[in-house]
């Protein structure tokens, strides 16, 4: 049964399950900032579990666990961190990590998979016996997986060459674990070994887990206590938050199975849209649960008209460039779902280049 919408913009539109809504309504809670709210303790000890950390701390948003964990790591102003030029960090927080923290970015080129070249990273590192010039690198930073690629997963020893590297050069390793879980499932690799080069993570809770609010930053008791300081700074500091944090205790229990589903439904998506005369799917680049495409020129039609037309019949979609949009699938879009935003894709695809619409 198609649902009412089909809302494929992203993995953060999800709703609340009823599971959810249940465990939110019965929550233990008390001040969190005071860290006495029993919720979230039992939140933050489990994703300490899960990803091997040493302590977590549970956040707002991913843009401020991002945020946090790089001024942790670069506590001068002026300091450096390496990221790549296509990387979440980089293009859709804000430029907070300048603007607030005065940590100044070097980018290096992100590759198709997402990953940087080793040789690159390596290149960027400032030279401290030139300290009077340049700022100093504290820090790198990888995605994982990389959204801007097409949801490609970084590789567990990519992951370990770059920790390699980093603590050659005495730099801390931080990585965006927005959809690790996505990650994971699609490599075979658990989340704890992962991250195992990292001295910090940050882990959504609202994309592919399905949560509605918040995400996760662990890493070291020392890291964590500092992170919990910088929260309160930033206005982070929630008081009876075990309300949120229930509701991702039950996606922890119940959403990370069905992951793997997911990245099914986005692989049935990426091949039928690469069937529809006009439009292009780089398959190689379908790992997880997002899916690019391209209007080719014989299509003579817009991304912006095709989420128009598309729209009208309750599917919504995200346009990235004049001629690509962004698919991203979750745990609420169902196969027959998929089959009906074929469908009304390949008509609207084929029905604007007749000038028939839909019908």
């Amino acid at each position: 049964m198609v649902t009412k919408k089909v809302d494929l913009r992203s993995d953060t539109v999800t709703k609340p399950t009823e599971a959810m809504r249940a465990a939110m309504a019965i929550a233990e809670v008390d001040d969190d900032v005071l860290n006495f709210d029993p919720t979230a303790r039992r939140l933050e000890t489990e994703m300490a579990m899960i990803t091997g950390k040493e302590a977590a701390l549970f956040v707002p948003s991913g843009t401020m666990g991002n945020l946090i964990s790089v001024l942790v790591h670069c506590d001068v102003r002026g300091s450096e961190v390496i990221l790549g030029h296509d990387s979440h960090i980089a293009v859709y927080e804000n430029g907070g990590i300048s603007t607030i923290g005065g940590v100044h970015p070097r980018t290096v080129t992100n590759n198709k998979d997402g990953t940087m070249d080793i040789e690159s990273i390596e290149a960027a590192i400032r030279n401290k016996n030139f300290e009077i010039c340049y700022p100093t690198t504290r820090l790198i930073c990888l995605e994982n997986s990389h959204a801007n690629s097409g949801g490609r997963c970084l590789s567990v020893e990519y992951t370990d060459m770059v920790g390699v590297l980093a603590r050659n050069y005495g730099l801390k390793l931080h990585i965006d674990g927005a959809r690790l879980f996505n990650a994971s499932t699609a490599l075979g690799v658990p989340v704890h070994r992962l991250v195992q080069a990292a001295d910090s993570v940050s882990v959504c809770l609202s994309k592919g887990l399905g949560a509605p609010i918040g995400s996760v930053i662990v890493g070291s008791k020392s890291f964590i206590a500092k992170a919990k300081i910088l929260r309160k700074t930033l206005g982070g500091g929630m008081r009876q938050s075990g309300v949120l944090c229930a509701a991702a205790l039950v996606a922890l229990q119940e959403n990370v199975q069905k992951i793997e589903g997911d990245h099914k439904k986005a692989r049935t998506l990426a091949e039928g849209l690469n069937n529809i005369k006009g439009l292009k799917v780089d398959l190689d680049a379908v790992e997880t649960n997002i899916v690019f495409f391209d209007i080719l020129e014989e299509a003579n039609i817009t991304a912006q008209k095709l989420c128009n037309i598309l729209e009208e019949h309750d599917i919504l979609l995200m346009q990235d460039k004049p001629k690509r949009l962004r698919i991203v699938l979750h745990h609420q879009i169902s196969a027959s779902d998929v089959q009906f935003t074929l469908s009304c894709i390949q008509k609207a695809v084929n029905g604007v280049s007749h000038g028939n619409g839909l019908a």
